[in-house]
């Protein structure tokens, strides 16, 4: 992890181990599989929703800057507290909780790199526990809308040509086939294809087959070689923010590009304006 940009920002599942019961350490899981938390989890280690508590349940939204502190404070964490994070599918909804809480100002949050399915591999235990954290003040920040984009800058940035964009999604999904990942319900925006312009590179070739990140070189290979290589500002996106938290991720803190947005209104925003621009193959 030497080479990344950013490499304080993942831990291994040696560290976890070694660490994870720290005074100043608070493990939390987010999954996908909202049940795979109380099937078994790392001990000490708080479950959030994703459904429920790292988005606005009437309005679409992220979690508010007030339910962001309860949030965080309820699970015993405060401004001083290392957080890491990790969960199924490679990380893929705790790379989104990261996004939402660097966008709050946390400063120590990080990732156990390889997630829930690299610990389980190497037959680290699991306990149905679950902890109780005595609760904290927790005083978030105003929201850094440097890293999140928002359509009207989408659609000014896709005018002017002057901006590079990730499309993490899967191919049948950026060709317009399929409006969700195929094994999500076909619901959330009303035409396919993807923003004109925008680079195919899905989330998942970032990391290897244990769910580890790839090296930086291959990395630098694998967006540069799609023409992403930080010269301009940068917007992911992919259906609902979550994926394209991880490519935001893996742009910002293992590769160290300046100048990268998550646009989380994603493809269910961006494929139901009027008169949006849209291309498929």
């Amino acid at each position: 992890m030497a080479d990344y940009a950013h490499p304080e920002s993942l831990v291994s599942t040696q560290w976890v181990a070694e660490h994870g019961n720290d005074p100043n350490v608070r493990l939390v899981e987010v999954d996908v599989d909202t049940e795979a938390y109380g099937q078994g989890h790392i001990a000490g280690a708080v479950g959030w929703s994703w459904q429920s508590q790292l988005q606005q349940t009437v309005r679409r939204d992220i979690v508010n800057k007030e339910d962001m502190e309860g949030l965080l404070g309820g699970s015993g964490i405060d401004n001083d507290t290392t957080i890491v994070l990790y969960g199924d599918n490679n990380n893929w909804f705790a790379a989104w909780a990261f996004w939402q809480i660097k966008y709050y100002g946390h400063g120590d949050v990080r990732l156990m790199n390889g997630g829930r399915v690299k610990w389980v591999a190497e037959n680290r235990p699991l306990t149905t526990d679950v902890p109780s954290h005595v609760a904290r003040t927790y005083r978030a920040g105003d929201g850094n809308e440097s890293i999140r984009a928002y359509r009207d800058q989408v659609l000014a940035g896709v005018n002017a040509g002057n901006i590079s964009l990730v499309d993490v999604r899967a191919p049948a999904e950026y060709s317009g086939e399929l409006l969700a990942p195929a094994n999500l319900p076909q619901e959330g925006s009303q035409r396919g294809g993807h923003i004109p312009g925008a680079a195919n590179i899905p989330w998942g070739q970032a990391v290897q087959e244990d769910g580890s990140f790839k090296s930086a070189d291959d990395l630098r290979a694998l967006y540069g070689g799609k023409g992403i290589d930080g010269s301009r500002e940068t917007i992911a996106y992919c259906r609902i923010g979550e994926r394209s938290s991880h490519t935001w991720f893996v742009l910002t803190q293992l590769l160290g590009f300046g100048n990268v947005r998550n646009y989380d209104g994603s493809w269910t925003e961006w494929g139901s304006i009027v008169r949006a621009p849209i291309e498929k193959p």
